[in-house]
């Protein structure tokens, strides 16, 4: 595979796991629902499945960092910060989808 195969194939990863990531937080349908579908009735599986979504969108992250391809393209400045504190808190879980307008609006 070359290196514009790989890029194309690892945007596509970032592309994925960031949709993935997103749908968990806006409590749409994932792939995770179909895994465990006995969790839905627990307070805590939308919260563990927003993890394991951010987990894989780190993994995927980690990786085009190691092969030294670029990833942050796909995100908002914002969002890509928060990616790289790879920390996901109550910040990135309620400002993921903020704008500048709606930052400009507030402040």
């Amino acid at each position: 595979m070359g290196n514009e195969q790989m890029a194309e194939f690892l945007g596509k990863k970032v592309s994925d796991a960031k949709v993935h990531f997103e749908r968990a937080l806006d409590c749409k349908h994932t792939e995770f629902d179909d895994l465990y579908p006995y969790m839905i009735e627990h307070p805590q599986f939308f919260w563990y499945k927003r993890y394991v979504a951010w987990s894989e969108l780190l993994t995927v992250v980690k990786l085009s960092e190691e092969l030294q391809m670029s990833w942050d393209g796909q995100f908002t400045e914002a969002q890509a910060e928060y990616i790289r504190k790879r920390v996901m808190s109550s910040t990135v879980l309620d400002c993921w989808y903020e704008t500048n307008e709606s930052k400009e609006t507030i402040g």
